[in-house]
């Protein structure tokens, strides 16, 4: 998503929270140890200048920020290894960071002056693309806008994009099992990973490339460090599905009444779609004038007015398949009298369908343009998605004068982008500290009742870790904190993210 005001975790301060220190049991770095990293990496891989590591010491949403005396970028996995190796024997702290682009803090270090920020970012090597098979073999810090210029060279498509994907890496991408708006056909990061490459807690190197279609050999590891933010091991390399390239696209803006009219919009184009139905997205006519206002070069699609919208692409990428334009008009006709939709526009080139989701992609820009707001990145089982919108907003609104919630999001995988604004004229950081840490709490309470979670595709990081560990069922808790102390009984890799300490 794009950058907004503050992260889901509300702090009395708008900007720069300083990262707590969650690390005193661990040691500090002196200069006898920084030498020794200096040493195995080099003088491109080791920097302990504060202008150098200045801009990675905040997270990308400039709310958290932190402190290291030194940044460490090994440019191979052997390195990566010698480098954990070495702070496991000092129990040196290390915070493995790819483009600094997550939106929890998850990459960012706290303010003991221990943590050492190990970047991945160096090591940006796509090794081997195989049309044939669909798999394309490539480094951590591979940025994932380069990935989809690679694929596209012979044919191919990784079908996994999100704003953040000029800066956005591959290995940071698969640490917090990132999504995007491509979920409903191709899933989040766990379906597109078939292989990957990382170094454990005491610098082993484990090597599960192989893109094996069975293996029965136990315990997942691959899965397990697939979401873990880095907390059990740093991600070195990986092997990724990919698809065919797109040989045509339809992008269509729907005016709805509402959500639960969305849904079965859903239900209908998925059935009569099928495999064709890439995506379908929803948002408020709020969230439409909102961005129309602020965000210059955009307008309305429809002249019509809707109380909602709906953002549609159907897909061809197999020769033997229908137009997606023939696709989409056939099953546009049959909604509009199945009175699923009220009116609908069908780009006519591609600069008209990135117009569509220009739109839909500036929401939280345009929100933040307006005024301050809470963000809270959510998910609900898909068919509880409409209710928990037409249902949860309201009470918010009339508990809160002033406040107006905006959700929108990917219908198709029941994820929400659940933002209140705040009310003008009021104190703001007072505001963030009282009802908005209140508002918050709320939110996710509900969540929790409808058996949705508090992160949908950000992960956890260190903004939500307090919220989770309040609403997390403790079998959850126990087997967090098993696989943790398991894998890593020195507390070395970025502590204090994901796993709430016992």
């Amino acid at each position: 998503e794009v950058l907004s005001t503050l992260p889901d975790r509300v702090e009395p301060i708008m900007n720069c929270v300083t990262a707590p220190s969650q690390t005193m049991e661990n040691a500090v770095p002196d200069v006898n140890i920084l030498s020794q990293f200096r040493a195995i990496l080099g003088p491109k891989g080791y920097s302990d200048e504060n202008d150098v590591i200045s801009p990675w010491l905040t997270d990308w949403r400039g709310s958290f920020t932190g402190s290291s005396p030194a940044l460490l970028s090994p440019a191979n996995t052997q390195e990566v290894s010698a480098v954990i190796k070495l702070a496991a024997k000092h129990r040196i702290s290390l915070v493995p960071q790819g483009g600094n682009s997550g939106m929890v803090a998850g990459a960012t270090p706290d303010n003991s002056g221990q943590q050492l920020i190990l970047s991945l970012r160096r090591m940006n090597s796509i090794t081997a693309i195989d049309a044939d098979d669909g798999l394309v073999m490539c480094d951590a810090g591979v940025i994932l806008q380069n990935l989809h210029e690679a694929a596209a060279k012979v044919g191919r498509r990784f079908p996994l994009t999100l704003g953040g994907k000029g800066s956005a890496t591959i290995g940071g991408l698969i640490s917090t099992n990132a999504g995007g708006t491509q979920v409903l056909r191709h899933g989040t990061m766990r379906m597109l990973v078939a292989g990957l490459e990382a170094v454990l807690p005491d610098g082993s190197i484990y090597d599960a490339m192989a893109p094996l279609k069975k293996d029965n050999r136990g315990y997942d590891l691959k899965q397990l460090l697939i979401g873990a933010e880095g907390t059990i091991g740093v991600v070195t390399k990986a092997v990724l599905h990919t698809v065919p390239a797109l040989l045509d696209r339809c992008v269509v803006w729907a005016g709805i009444d509402s959500p639960t009219q969305a849904y079965e919009l859903l239900l209908f184009m998925q059935l009569h779609g099928r495999e064709r139905l890439e995506g379908l997205e929803i948002l408020p006519d709020r969230a439409l004038n909102t961005v129309t206002t602020h965000i210059s070069g955009t307008r309305a699609p429809l002249e019509t007015q809707h109380r909602w919208h709906a953002l549609m692409e159907f897909v061809q990428d197999d020769a033997a398949q229908s137009s997606p334009h023939e696709l989409a008009m056939q099953l546009l006709e049959q909604a509009m009298s199945a009175n699923l939709l009220g009116n609908a526009a069908i780009a006519s080139s591609d600069a008209q369908a990135e117009a569509f989701w220009k739109i839909r992609e500036s929401i939280a820009e345009a929100e933040r343009a307006a005024g301050p707001a809470l963000q809270h990145d959510i998910s609900v089982p898909v068919a509880a998605m409409a209710r928990f919108i037409e249902v949860e907003a309201p009470p918010i609104e009339a508990a809160y004068p002033g406040t107006k919630t905006l959700a929108f999001g990917h219908l198709g995988d029941g994820n929400i982008h659940f933002h209140v604004t705040a009310p003008d004229g009021i104190d703001i950081v007072n505001w963030y500290a009282h009802d908005g840490k209140a508002i918050t709490s709320h939110v996710y309470d509900r969540v929790r009742a409808y058996g949705g979670s508090l992160s949908a595709e950000h992960g956890i990081g260190q903004a939500k870790i307090a919220e989770f560990e309040r609403l997390a069922e403790p079998a959850r808790l126990a087997a967090l904190r098993a696989i943790k102390n398991a894998f890593d009984p020195l507390g070395i890799m970025n502590p204090g993210k994901l796993v709430p300490l016992a």
